[in-house]
């Protein structure tokens, strides 16, 4: 199971996460619904192109090649090249069609499955790796986009081209059409019995590629530790065995699928066989032509196509239950928090007020108490320290600051109004974080200092350039602030990550700025101007620090320490500015 089901979760909220998806499947269908119509009447008249083939053939054999009439044979022949020209070109247009339309429902349905994603709290990732995430948006969500728009199609053009088929074939001979589709049942009855086996297959399969995908995403970014630690041998050995656990299903899957093809062609070939037979005995008793033989056994090649294919789009149902039960996974999920339906709005003239007002939180309804009973005031403007051990909560107070969660019991103000009541973005724009371990982008120095305020002026990039200490730095690079910062900032040191975050803060122009161990890398020179920065430009503006050092803890207006689910206060033992100095 991907995500663990709060209490009260279950199948009626699977069903209906189940609802949601099928509905945004047929709207997204609908929004396509004239392109999709032309790649189906494209698809009926390639069929029906591909119909007429055999027809001429015979008129080719038994009027034009016996009759010995050479007008008509060059005339059949030119005929059938035009055909041939105008399926290719009817073919091409589909597949035009096809790809633009299908490639749009299908990223369409992956965006409403991310954004699902992105409402959900930290917790409810806990028990999910980035590759598990990574597979089930990426193979599961194609799967089920490619059951919904292309077995529709399938079927309507198999059973077009099968009920056309089977009409030529009758007239041409029953009797043969008799035996041609005579073990049909049998192919049925042999796909149900093997449906479990299928279903089971596939899951495997699915499973082993999201722990590949999950090994790279978590591996790579961690090189750098592998090589220090010399667990290069172990870590080649542990993707060694996925790919073998991953090959041992794939293949079990591969053998399974052709037991599933291989019967029923076998099956289609006992027809066939009868049909030459029994047809070569007409033939032979003058009660069916060479050129009848011959077309009939090209509209059973014509008709097995759309009969396996029909047969196929139940192996495709299959396999597409098991990718929509991940899906369902992630979207049958309540996000932990949301927006009210009508947030209250801050004031212009907020002053950054936080009150914490006895409250008691706990990650998990059985886990430990981080907070009991907590209580802390903290003026507009004020600047607080908050000190502790760790894994006491000093971290947990920014998360619900930033309402990724709720407390159980009590609440949490911000200039006197309840953090429910205001609409999650506009509270996480006037909370600016800064923590520890930094987030960067793919892309340049520049795109990952504007990513939480794009809309921000040149000047206001550069001030925050300055206010960070980032100046210099850009300065010497070739290509300045345009420069990429590598896959997840792995080109920088820690110290230049945290400044660039410092400078993306500040152009949130926050109300509340929570600085996490955020100058942790940077030495304690630069960490003193960068604080006493800080202190000048954000002087009205309520500033929680979170830190064990000195030098970022000066000037604090008030220090409290995290301890036993209590906030409590402590005596400042440094004076303003002198630790920095």
């Amino acid at each position: 199971m991907f995500l663990k089901m709060r209490p009260g979760q279950g199948t009626s909220e699977r069903s209906l996460a189940e609802r949601l998806i099928a509905s945004q499947m047929l709207s997204l269908i609908r929004r396509e619904s004239w392109p999709l119509a032309g790649v189906l009447a494209l698809s009926v008249a390639g069929t029906a192109l591909a119909l007429a083939q055999p027809l001429l053939t015979r008129h080719l054999i038994d009027d034009g090649l016996t009759a010995g009439n050479m007008p008509l044979i060059i005339r059949l022949c030119v005929f059938m090249v035009a055909l041939g020209v105008a399926s290719s070109v009817a073919g091409l247009a589909n597949r035009w069609l096809y790809v633009s339309s299908s490639g749009r429902i299908l990223f369409a349905l992956r965006e409403t499955v991310y954004r699902h994603l992105q409402t959900l709290s930290p917790a409810q990732f806990a028990c999910s790796s980035g590759g598990d995430l990574f597979a089930r948006l990426d193979g599961d969500v194609a799967e089920i986009q490619r059951f919904g728009v292309d077995a529709p199609l399938s079927f309507i053009n198999s059973v077009l081209a099968l009920a056309g088929a089977l009409i030529v074939m009758l007239s041409l001979s029953s009797r043969l059409t008799l035996v041609a589709f005579i073990l049909l049942p049998a192919q049925v009855l042999f796909l149900r019995t093997f449906q479990p086996r299928i279903e089971m297959a596939t899951r495997r399969v699915r499973e082993r590629a999201s722990e590949i995908a999950a090994f790279f995403m978590d591996g790579l970014p961690a090189i750098k530790f592998i090589q220090s630690v010399n667990a290069e041998a172990r870590e080649a050995d542990r993707l060694r065995a996925l790919n073998n656990r991953y090959l041992a299903d794939q293949l079990r899957l591969e053998l399974t699928s052709f037991l599933i093809g291989g019967a029923p062609g076998v099956m289609v070939l006992i027809s066939t066989a009868a049909i030459f037979a029994l047809g070569g005995y007409y033939v032979v008793e003058k009660t069916l032509t060479l050129g009848g033989l011959i077309a009939f056994c090209a509209y059973l090649a014509r008709a097995t196509g759309p009969a396996q294919s029909l047969l196929g789009l139940y192996v495709g149902f299959l396999r597409m239950r098991v990718s929509m039960s991940r899906v369902l996974d992630l979207t049958a999920m309540k996000p932990a928090v949301t927006s009210p339906a009508n947030p209250r709005p801050l004031f212009d003239n907020a002053k950054g007020e936080i009150v914490l007002d006895a409250i008691r939180f706990r990650y998990a309804p059985d886990g430990p108490c981080l907070f009991d009973a907590a209580s802390l005031r903290v003026r507009g403007g004020m600047k607080l320290g908050v000190v502790g051990a760790s894994g006491v909560g000093k971290s947990t107070v920014v998360d619900l600051l930033h309402r990724h969660y709720d407390p159980e019991v009590g609440s949490i103000l911000l200039d006197g109004v309840d953090l429910r009541e205001l609409g999650l973005g506009d509270l996480r724009r006037r909370v600016a974080v800064v923590a520890q371990d930094c987030f960067l982008i793919e892309g340049t120095l520049e795109d990952n200092i504007r990513f939480a305020a794009p809309e921000v002026s040149d000047a206001a990039v550069a001030a925050a350039v300055e206010l960070a200490q980032l100046d210099g730095f850009i300065a010497g690079l070739p290509q300045g602030i345009q420069t990429h910062v590598g896959w997840r900032g792995t080109a920088l040191s820690g110290g230049q990550r945290q400044r660039i975050a410092i400078a993306r803060a500040a152009l949130q122009n926050p109300l509340v700025l929570i600085l996490d161990e955020a100058t942790s890398a940077i030495d304690m020179d630069g960490e003193a101007q960068i604080v006493r920065a800080i202190d000048e430009i954000f002087a009205d503006r309520t500033r929680i620090v979170i830190s064990h050092r000195p030098a970022a803890l000066s000037g604090c207006d008030l220090v409290v320490r995290v301890a036993d689910g209590r906030i409590i206060p402590e005596p400042i033992q440094f004076r303003p500015r002198e630790a920095a100095e």
